[in-house]
């Protein structure tokens, strides 16, 4: 008699292990619900791709964005569209449990269709550095690869930590930091890039303008008169106009020669491989410091 009742009720735990359902809470605090573990996902932007190999659920990706190109498993996955021009068809064709959204990056007239098709939705939007490795949690979370996860959140926050403890506490230096040319665009401080030059101990001279990446003017950075100007361009050449600020000899980053470029991939995107970027940066910031002595 003991013994059917304890298997009756190991029985009732696996049950409801089974039927629980899987809830996560996404960049922009939505709720992600899941009947069971997802093992066809697509990604809708190039971070998110490397955030959910990452989390060790490469194998469970069907389909991703185009210019999702690392790991190399993720250049031989079908593509659904670019990030801002997504193929709704393609998509839906897939059959996919799970869809991660770039918020600011996906058009918000196909996120609605997608939305009506009552797929469920995890919006990716990191603000913040640390947000990186609780987001590869949340994968892993969701597609059942959680002890892989986790192992690599915690080498991520440790070495996040290390360029913390390094670089936060010296001395301000004042960063321009310039995403394009015609227009001058470059971010506020609610941009992860921005996060990432304060964790360097610098200071973002537009970090507190009221958009994500405002537009700018020359003379606006002439006056602010930065110490530092950090670019990454596109792709991994140096880009021309980042020489343009030669030509005012009066401005400090010019004066000192701390110009200075970032490989895209190492710094735009908010995945693993920003730590590269992060450390690089705040070699740069450092020299910058240096020149100011």
């Amino acid at each position: 008699m003991l013994v059917k009742l304890i298997s009756a009720i190991c029985l009732l735990l696996v049950t409801s292990t089974a039927i629980a359902d899987i809830i996560v809470h996404d960049d922009t605090s939505n709720e992600v619900r899941l009947a069971s573990l997802a093992t066809r996902i697509i990604s809708l932007a190039p971070h998110a791709t490397e955030l959910l190999f990452a989390a060790g659920a490469g194998e469970r990706v069907v389909g991703v964005a185009n210019y999702s190109d690392y790991p190399a498993a993720a250049l031989r996955l079908p593509k659904i569209g670019t990030s801002n021009s997504l193929d709704l068809e393609t998509i839906a064709a897939l059959h996919p449990d799970l869809i991660i959204a770039w918020k600011s990056g996906n058009p918000d007239a196909q996120l609605e269709k997608l939305r009506q098709l009552h797929i469920p939705i995890f919006y990716s939007e990191p603000q913040k550095i640390s947000d990186i490795p609780s987001t590869i949690e949340h994968f892993g979370r969701l597609a059942g690869t959680e002890s892989f996860s986790r192992t690599a959140a915690t080498a991520f926050r440790n070495q996040l930590n290390k360029l913390r403890n390094n670089f936060s506490n010296r001395k301000p230096v004042s960063v321009f930091y310039q995403i394009w040319d015609h227009p001058l665009i470059t971010i506020n401080d609610q941009h992860f890039i921005s996060d990432a030059i304060s964790l360097c101990g610098g200071r973002n001279i537009f970090g507190k303008l009221p958009t994500l990446t405002p537009n700018v003017s020359t003379e606006a950075v002439l006056i602010a008169n930065p110490e530092a100007i950090i670019t990454s361009g596109i792709g991994e050449s140096r880009p021309d106009w980042l020489n343009e600020w030669q030509r005012w000899p009066k401005l400090q980053a010019t004066q000192h020669k701390t110009l200075f470029f970032i490989p895209a991939d190492y710094i735009n995107r908010p995945s693993p491989r920003i730590l590269k970027g992060i450390e690089q940066m705040c070699t740069m910031i450092e020299q910058a410091r240096e020149q100011q002595k």
